[in-house]
């Protein structure tokens, strides 16, 4: 004891802490740390692990610094993993005991309360390899007895518990008095999956909870075990576990012959008992049916106790695991990790690549040795971060064609990854959207009403399933629809499928190109040349002395044969060479332009690109790049122009879909903050000339000034053919409108400069109207079921809140202390208590909740050349003429002005809620289950 006294360790928030005389303090001892580019450049110490204890713990408690003492071996363990397979990133042991040791070593910040709360044991990691699936049924005695402390210390404890289930376990909740009140009422008889929405849900209803009457235990009890008998043989639950947790202040009976009727002799129901409150009167009988029946028991008598009371009951659970030596390996689903342990949130931002999706390796951990095996004492759980992005890392992108893209998810159905996945919300603020690591393929994938391709790949099934799609681009407001083969496995050794989805026209061929690698190389100096740095020309991450290599300069090595331990894609770099030496040559083509004065004399074409299959861009400018009107413009920052691991370029992207050698216009939309853009981007694809399917090789495109785009327009439009050259009409009269409007309906050019990229429908809503029903444009209807919508939420601050701006005004009038500012107040103070909005003198804020919403999108028909039409309005009659411009993707449309048509409403796209305040349709939806595949292993008992 004296030694686990005196015993120094590294803790992850003391290291580097000295005391007001400059020495170091006890437990801070100095612990080296240098920024390392593997982990976010954090400064991490990779020799030594450092550990952290909650804040809630004693430091040098003798269990913990015991801990702590034996678990040092580990060090040698993760650094000789690290120097094996140096693309690990964190590794970590989390103690049953509460601490947590990391490798590397990091130091630790408490949050502004001087808190750090981040206990390993709840983290979803730990309790999934430490117990196995379960089904929970939580009794909540709400009797008159637990009025006021104790029934908020009972509601505190439900939500603790709540906390320790995840997507593999059922639950429910049922508070009784004299009678069962179900919290939600709608699942009576039940249990549901303990996902986010269906725990959120549950945690919204224990507010309504309130204590009167007396408690009859018995009809709980009962009701406990039909629930759990009855959906144990619908097949849907866990299969595994199984436990009935009572939180009471106290029972008057064991109720032996309920558990001999129900329970005995296998106690196949746990029964676990939290006891609320100082009293210990009633203890024995609560710790007899706990023991009674293979359980725990614990009492909890101030708020600060619930977590770790609670916690006691996984180690129970665990025990039949360790009694196995089972080693399951467990996969957590995708999460971002915002705790310190895999940084990802504030730190992988700051790198300007967003967040990193991770998913936990882990498994649990206990002693070897004889004499403790039947105990069923479980150590701890060790574990490793694993970036999703590394999982898809080995599929080549090229090789998907434009559209192709490869996406996984887990055995609830739950994406693991997909480029449709969007975790985040609020451009820049960048928050977790509360449920992002629940969102069903069924929510992306939507088109697939009846799951087929969801259900055979939970099923771990292998095949393939065709659909046509309406895949969103450029923020959601234009659609690309198309065919799709979707090719599906599972993936060995996890819970995961995997499937990849091709586009009908892209991906089936591959051209293939050769020449010498002296040529290739010349061209692949040129300083315009880049590569997709997402993409895996190269692996970089094998040997850290490569990691600092970008692709380009991995391939220039591996090439000249300097680096023998590189291995790269020899196909992928044959081909990004043919690319180079085909390309190369544009080049020159680009530097006379820029020389010949005439041509480009008032710099409007600002930059001229070209992507390739091969993920290879060549970029020119023709003015300063300080001069750049849109300086975002592919940088990496603007992440859907470039090459990326999820998809080609926009502009390579949509003119694919044109038809070939036609131009594809379009004007960048602008984001929240920044102003409409003032840019336009032009761009084309190149097909080779070949009677066989050809594929699109290539893209290649221009970006210029808007207001030298519109000039040239409005130029066009004053010539006409007549002999004298004179228009009989033209955009310049009074009586017509001119607009410019691409294959989406979004303006490029109108006489009112503000309407640039505004939607036509919401400026001529009785002419795109007119359209729609002549069949020149479609409605296309889109379905987003990851978005977030305003909410008004109730704030419960009772009266003061809302008398605050009023307590400031009376301050402020003292001195003119006249009846009739009183009466006014008062008066307005009667007014608003009255309000159905604030009878509960509740302020509402608005804030953003998830939802479903649905929008459209419109498309050009491609075969309109020419088309005119009238309106009849109600006193007026308002005509137009629609003309296709050739080789583009925009329209001339030309307005009578005279005729305003004011009765026709502005067609616009916002989005519209599809609401789900239908209180059956909300009960079906918490009813209904997708089909999901149990996790193979299962150690809910064991005799001993």
């Amino acid at each position: 004891f004296d030694f686990l006294f005196q015993y120094e360790y590294f803790n992850a928030v003391l290291i580097n802490e000295r005391d007001k005389d400059g020495n170091f303090l006890e437990l801070g001892k100095e612990f080296i740390l240098a920024p390392n580019d593997h982990f976010n450049n954090l400064p991490v110490n990779i020799s030594l692990s450092d550990v952290q204890v909650p804040t809630n713990m004693y430091n040098k408690d003798p269990a913990i610094v015991n801990g702590v003492y034996w678990s040092e071996s580990l060090n040698k363990v993760f650094v000789d993993n690290f120097d094996r397979d140096p693309s690990l990133i964190w590794q970590y042991f989390g103690s049953a005991k509460g601490f947590f040791r990391q490798y590397p070593g990091i130091k630790w910040e408490p949050d502004e309360n001087g808190v750090i709360a981040f206990d390993c044991r709840n983290r979803k990691w730990y309790i999934q390899a430490a117990t196995s699936p379960k089904d929970v049924v939580i009794l909540v005695d709400v009797s008159g007895s637990m009025k006021g402390l104790r029934l908020t210390i009972a509601k505190q404890t439900v939500s603790s518990i709540l906390d320790t289930l995840g997507d593999d376990d059922f639950f429910n909740i049922i508070a009784y008095n004299e009678e069962l009140h179900y919290v939600e009422p709608c699942l009576n008889g039940t249990l549901v999956q303990a996902d986010r929405t269906n725990k959120e849900h549950f945690r919204e209803h224990l507010d309504k909870l309130f204590a009167k009457g007396i408690g009859m235990l018995d009809i709980a009890l009962n009701e406990a075990f039909n629930i759990l008998s009855d959906f144990n043989h619908t097949g849907q639950g866990s299969i595994c576990s199984q436990a009935i947790m009572l939180i009471t202040d106290g029972a008057v009976d064991t109720y032996d012959t309920i558990f001999a009727k129900y329970n005995w002799p296998d106690r196949k129901v746990r029964i676990f008992t939290y006891l609320i409150g100082r009293e210990a009167a009633f203890a024995d009988n609560l710790k007899w049916m706990a023991c009674a029946n293979k359980g725990f028991f614990t009492q909890i008598s101030t708020l600060a106790d619930v977590q770790e009371n609670v916690m006691e009951y996984l180690h129970v659970l665990s025990r039949p695991k360790v009694i196995d030596q089972e080693h399951d390996v467990v996969w957590t689903e995708a999460y971002i990790d915002s705790t310190v342990t895999g940084f990802s949130v504030s730190i992988q931002l700051a790198n300007g690549q967003g967040p990193v999706l991770m998913t936990t390796v882990a498994m649990p951990v206990f002693s070897k040795q004889n004499e403790t095996r039947s105990k069923g004492i479980l150590l701890g759980v060790v574990g490793t971060d694993v970036p999703v992005k590394e999982l898809l890392k080995t599929i080549p992108k090229y090789k998907l064609g434009i559209h192709g893209y490869a996406f996984a998810i887990t055995n609830n159905g739950y994406i693991l990854t997909h480029p449709e996945l969007r975790p985040l919300y609020e451009e820049g603020k960048k928050r977790r959207k509360p449920n992002y690591s629940s969102v069903d393929l069924s929510e992306v994938e939507w088109e697939d009403r009846d799951d087929v391709l969801r259900n055979a790949m939970v099923n771990r099934k292998t095949g393939k399933f065709s659909m046509e799609v309406k895949k969103t681009v450029d923020k959601g407001k234009r659609v690309l629809v198309m065919t799709n083969d979707y090719y599906y496995t599972d993936i060995k050794g996890t819970p995961f499928s995997l499937g990849v989805a091709l586009s009908r026209g892209h991906g089936k061929y591959f051209f293939r190109g050769n020449v010498t690698i002296e040529e290739g190389l010349h061209d692949l100096e040129h300083p315009d040349v880049s590569l997709a740095d997402e993409w895996s020309y190269c692996n970089t991450d094998l040997h850290p002395e490569h990691r600092h290599l970008s692709q380009l300069e991995a391939i220039k090595l591996y090439l000249k044969g300097k680096e023998p331990l590189l291995q790269c894609d020899k196909e992928l770099i044959q081909e990004v060479l043919f690319d180079a030496v085909v390309s190369a040559p544009i080049e020159a083509y680009w530097t006379s332009l820029a020389l010949n004065k005439s041509e480009n004399s008032d710099k409007g074409v600002e930059v001229a690109f070209l992507g390739t299959r091969t993920g290879l861009s060549r970029i020119n400018l023709f003015v300063g790049a300080e001069q750049l009107t849109n300086q975002d413009f592919l940088k990496a920052g603007d992440k859907e122009n470039i090459f990326n691991a999820d998809h080609f370029p926009l502009w390579y992207r949509r003119a694919a879909e044109q038809i070939p050698g036609s131009f594809v216009y379009s004007i960048p939309f602008s984001t929240g903050t920044v102003n409409k853009s003032n840019v336009v981007t032009a761009s084309t694809s190149i097909q080779l000339l070949d009677e066989r399917k050809s594929p699109v090789v290539a893209a290649v495109g221009i970006q210029m000034k808007l207001e030298f785009f519109q000039r040239k327009f409005w130029t066009a439009s004053r010539q006409c053919a007549s002999l004298d050259g004179k228009c009989s009409i033209s955009c310049d009269d009074e009586t017509v409108n001119c607009y410019l409007i691409d294959n989406n309906g979004f303006i490029l050019v109108s006489e009112d400069y503000t309407q640039t990229g505004d939607f036509f429908g919401e400026v001529e809503g009785a002419v795109m109207n007119k359209l729609l029903t002549m069949g020149s444009f479609k409605r296309i209807t889109l379905y987003d079921y990851q978005a977030m919508c305003r909410a008004n939420k109730e704030s419960s601050d009772g009266a003061h809140g809302l008398l605050d701006p009023y307590n400031a005004f009376l301050a402020a009038i003292k001195w003119i202390m006249t009846e009739l500012v009183l009466f006014l107040v008062e008066f307005n103070l009667c007014s608003w208590w009255h309000s159905d909005m604030t009878a509960k003198a509740q302020k509402l804020k608005q804030t953003l909740e998830p939802c479903d919403t649905e929008y459209p999108a419109f498309v050009s028909e491609r075969t309109i050349k020419e088309t005119s039409g009238n309106i009849a309005c109600e006193d007026c009659s308002k005509s137009f003429v629609i003309q296709q411009i050739p080789s583009s993707n925009l329209f001339m449309v030309v307005v009578d002005s005279s005729c305003l048509c004011e009765s026709v409403a502005p067609i616009t796209m916002a989005p519209i809620e599809i609401s789900q305040h239908n209180e059956s349709l909300k009960c079906e939806r918490l009813k209904a289950q997708k089909i999901r595949r149990r996790p193979e292993s299962c150690h809910g008992f064991h005799p001993e």
